[in-house]
């Protein structure tokens, strides 16, 4: 007998049954994973989008990202009462069974939106028992999500044909745009394209697509949400005949900024309109490069280190164009002299008017050459910067060690790879590029350089521009001596044809370093342009060298064509500060006037071990030899003892008198010296 006690208890079971049922088998929200994404740039344009890992085309059914009219209109038709049922519409379940049963066929499922999720979620054959899975699985989204969660859903899993999901991807492929302004006409084809995708795909069944479209725009019509004339206008319009190319620009730095956090749709920090510039310029420069060459570049707001352009090829049609160049590592050249010298100043070893010695000297078995093979002897610091001497930047390298230089550019979040592993010291070539670094780790060295000597890593996504201004960083040299520095390269001498910054109106002023690696495999050009660092690579992806091209000759003209570039586009954002500044400049205290320490004298000529020819020379009678050396004040000269004589120029000159073996020595007014030893011939040996 059926008693009060036996109903509560049996709807008490029937509850704890559901539960349980809904506890062990929930619905499968996993399957809705695996999203597409679209990256923008920092105004929101887009650059490149991302299908999931199977291939599919399925954006988040974001609601801000979707007209609203669309999604008034979408509710309309397949679910007026979306936002009062549970899950199921009962009343609309009913009526359909009813218009089926009088139609002796399925006029319509009465489904609602989230029974339709549901089946999306997990397909099923259409069937009674099919139904009621449905029904259950609809009353578990309603128990978990709420009504927007639910109707985003759906919109990313709406089939539209082929790999085609969600309103988003549909409307990028069917027309080019973002979902968040559509006409009338695509409301309506996307309103109808889900109910059938593959036998209503426009680009291969546009008749049935019109009809199915039409249909939809006389249903909203009858709905009072279109007007006559907008349903004769969709009636009037064509639909689109093919599927359009999903955004494809930014190539590597779209992908970085994606691989930068959960991928999902993402604000880069990449200025679209720059990154058109910049890609255009690496594509027609390498072009007149050759076949096989690739220009890299990258372009970096200093304050807040975002990535505002980047090309890591010039183009994917080219050999190692869909490697990513500027995160490969290789030979900086001389790209770090500007960061030894700092380092130097901090040290208090040299300033920009410190002597220092440009001859020929030899450092254990490493004995480096400038790379013209011509010595200039004692020249200023800042000369030796600004024409890329390699003996003063190696002795310069010497003093502030070269362990110590290697170890602050790793702190600093650019560290060399050094030839041979972990088991190798750096050594003092690393002054000339011996040590392997990226296009994006000398980025992050020149914006420190432009940011008081504070380095930063470098920021792809624009949401983390704001952390990265504020944060504290890594001190790579002083603000003073990096102040120097960019002074020294912005009087360096600049490309042909170009004039001088400081005496153009409204030209960028910018400090810029070439690089040359050896064999010619490398060409560099880096620079600290106002408010941005900008980076440029040329050369071979497979690294193959290319005989006598130069970072000057190949890599500085790209580097101040995109410095025009950066300032003409980001000038109204406040972010191209150009001009010299008036603020003097802060020197270094306490450095040395000359880099060489006191010592004895330095013979010049003879060299040590010379072989030295006093025989007549064409017919000519042998001219006498001219000592010379350099020391503190007037040097003193012998030969074996004996002081050598002065010519018309004070200059101290020696005729031989017999071949044979001789000792020639030096003597400064302190009595220092320095003594070589010659072999004097005069014929055959």
């Amino acid at each position: 007998m059926l008693t009060p006690r036996r109903l509560v208890a049996g709807f008490f079971a029937l509850f704890l049954a559901v539960v349980i049922v809904d506890h062990v088998f929930p619905p499968p929200l996993d399957r809705a994973g695996g999203l597409s994404a679209l990256v923008t740039d920092r105004h929101g344009k887009p650059l490149r989008a991302f299908a999931t890992p199977d291939g599919r085309w399925r954006f988040s059914g974001d609601l801000d990202k979707i007209d609203p009219e669309f999604v008034e209109a979408l509710l309309r038709v397949e679910d007026k009462r979306f936002y009062d049922h549970r899950g199921t519409d009962w009343t609309g379940l009913m009526r359909a069974l009813v218009d089926s049963a009088a139609a002796g066929r399925v006029v319509s499922g009465g489904s609602t939106i989230t029974m339709q999720t549901a089946r999306m979620l997990e397909p099923r054959d259409r069937n009674a028992g099919s139904k009621l899975v449905e029904i259950f699985r609809a009353w578990q989204l309603e128990r978990r999500l709420s009504k927007d969660e639910i109707l985003a859903l759906y919109l990313s899993l709406t089939p539209y044909g082929g790999n085609l999901e969600g309103v988003r991807a549909a409307s990028w492929s069917y027309f080019g745009h973002e979902a968040d302004r559509l006409s009338q006409d695509e409301i309506a084809l996307l309103i109808a394209l889900p109910q059938s995708p593959e036998a209503r795909r426009p680009d291969r069944h546009p008749a049935a697509a019109a009809r199915a479209r039409d249909w939809v725009a006389e249903k909203l019509r009858r709905y009072g949400a279109f007007s006559a004339e907008d349903a004769a206008e969709v009636a009037a319009s064509s639909v689109p005949g093919r599927r359009r190319d999903f955004p494809d620009r930014a190539w590597h730095g779209a992908e970085k900024a994606l691989a930068e956090g959960p991928r999902e749709d993402v604000v880069s920090t990449l200025d679209a309109a720059l990154q058109a510039e910049v890609e255009r310029i690496a594509a027609e420069r390498a072009e007149d490069e050759g076949a096989e060459v690739q220009v890299a570049a990258l372009v970096v707001h200093i304050p807040t280190r975002a990535v505002r352009a980047i090309a890591g090829s010039a183009s994917r049609d080219r050999p190692g164009g869909w490697l990513d160049l500027t995160a490969q590592a290789r030979s900086p050249g001389s790209t770090l002299k500007p960061f030894i010298y700092a380092m130097a100043f901090d040290d208090g070893a040299a300033a920009p008017d410190t002597r220092v010695a440009d001859l020929p000297t030899r450092f254990a078995s490493y004995q480096p050459e400038n790379f013209d093979r011509m010595f200039r002897g004692d020249v200023r610091v800042s000369d030796a910067l600004q024409h890329s001497l390699n003996i003063p930047a190696v002795l310069m390298l010497d003093k502030v060690g070269p362990e110590r230089f290697a170890a602050q550019l790793a702190l600093a979040g650019a560290r060399p790879r050094i030839s041979g592993g972990a088991d190798h010291d750096a050594g003092l070539a690393i002054a000339l590029g011996g040590a392997g670094l990226t296009a994006r780790e000398l980025a992050v060295l020149y914006a420190a350089l432009g940011d008081g000597g504070v380095a930063k890593p470098l920021i792809w996504r624009a949401d983390e521009e704001g952390a990265s201004f504020e944060s504290a960083g890594n001190r790579l040299v002083s603000a003073e001596s990096s102040a120097e520095i960019l002074d020294i390269l912005r009087r360096a001498p600049t490309p042909e044809g170009r004039m001088p910054g400081s005496l153009t109106a409204n030209a960028p002023q910018i400090a810029f370093k070439t690089g040359t690696s050896y064999g010619f495999r490398d060409s560099w050009a880096a620079a600290v342009s106002g408010q941005h660092a900008i980076i440029v690579w040329v050369g071979r992806a497979d690294g193959a060298p290319r005989p006598g091209v130069t970072g000057r000759e190949a890599a500085l003209p790209i580097l101040f064509e995109i410095a025009d570039r950066t300032a003409h586009h980001l000038r109204d954002e406040g972010e191209a500060t150009m001009r010299l500044t008036s603020e003097r400049r802060l020197r270094s205290h306490g450095a040395l006037r000359s880099l060489a320490e006191a010592g004895p004298p330095q013979i010049l000529f003879p060299p040590r071990d010379a072989e030295l020819w006093a025989g007549s020379v064409n017919g000519r009678a042998p001219r006498p030899f001219v000592f010379s050396g350099r020391g503190d004040g007037n040097l003193s000269w012998y030969v074996d003892g004996r002081a050598c004589d002065l010519d018309d120029a004070g200059a101290p000159v020696w005729q031989p008198e017999q071949p044979g073996f001789y000792t020639v020595t030096a003597v400064d007014p302190e009595g220092r010296s320095s003594r070589v030893r010659v072999r004097v011939i005069t014929g055959p040996a």
